[in-house]
């Protein structure tokens, strides 16, 4: 749920923030059941000019009896001169009950694509051949998403644009700024204080999509029909030099969605948590 060469992300013209680890706890609510967890590392090492970007998730309570599904996103890869971004490697790995599929990517230094490997029930790390068309100065969206954090850092807005490739599409994700609302803190969300929001649209480009709209690109569409875009707001948290998403809003068929920032620690010092999740 979560939105990361990156040629069309805005680049840093200002000093670089200093390196630091950030560990956040993102706890979602769906028609006020408590139905996913999600864990955020991101370490950035401006000395080494490295990022290592870590998304863990999964169902819970309830809905984790009755779809047991659970995913670990990994991004690792290059901080430019310019301050861009590079992705070296990104991992996802997902499960469904007893079904895992693994998906491994490979980039070089300059943004053209290495490898795709797979493994799943019908492959074992088998080795797929793409078409450079889909491929060759894309991204990952963790990737993506760490960019526009770091735009937010020099430019006080969320707003940003690159292309992605996910194993079978290529598509583009921006992030539009909104407005700087003041947010307040809750029970159920440690942030209050100025913060940037955007509008997230996926932008289909190549490769196999359905003539109806599936998966992320639906609950998109579903939230436009209604009004309501997909919505993340970014904030700087305690004394940390990198902006973080705060809150994130996605509105569907079915009911609105909130991810609210439950816990966040920065550099391995005390934690700040919601009352919330204190209570559990």
């Amino acid at each position: 749920m979560l939105g990361f060469i990156i040629n069309a992300a805005p680049s840093l013209a200002s000093e670089p923030v200093r390196s630091e680890r950030q560990k956040l706890v993102y706890e979602v609510y769906a028609g006020g059941i408590h139905a996913v967890q999600a864990i955020l590392s991101i370490d950035l090492n401006e000395e080494k000019k490295r990022y290592n970007i870590v998304l863990d998730t999964h169902t819970r309570g309830f809905l984790g009896s009755l779809v047991p599904w659970k995913g670990r996103f990994e991004s690792r890869g290059w901080i430019h001169e310019n301050q861009s971004l590079q992705t070296e490697q990104h991992k996802s790995t997902t499960s469904w009950s007893d079904e895992v599929d693994i998906k491994d990517y490979l980039y070089n230094k300059d943004g053209s694509f290495k490898s795709l490997r797979i493994t799943d029930d019908h492959s074992d790390n088998e080795l797929r051949e793409v078409e450079k068309e889909l491929t060759d100065q894309t991204t990952d969206i963790l990737s993506a998403t760490l960019s526009v954090m770091r735009n937010y850092s020099t430019e006080q807005k969320c707003e940003g644009a690159s292309e992605v490739f996910d194993g079978k599409r290529r598509y583009k994700l921006e992030y539009q700024h909104q407005g700087a609302p003041l947010l307040k803190s809750s029970k159920y969300n440690i942030y209050g204080g100025r913060s940037a929001e955007c509008v997230v649209e996926v932008t289909p480009i190549a490769g196999a999509w359905h003539k109806k709209p599936r998966g992320w690109l639906s609950i998109q569409e579903q939230g436009r029909k209604r009004g309501m875009m997909p919505t993340v707001w970014l904030g700087k948290v305690g004394d940390s030099d990198v902006a973080v998403p705060v809150k994130i809003r996605v509105k569907t068929a079915y009911g609105t969605l909130f991810m609210h920032l439950a816990e966040f620690s920065v550099n391995d010092k005390e934690a700040l948590v919601a009352e919330e999740r204190h209570r559990e």
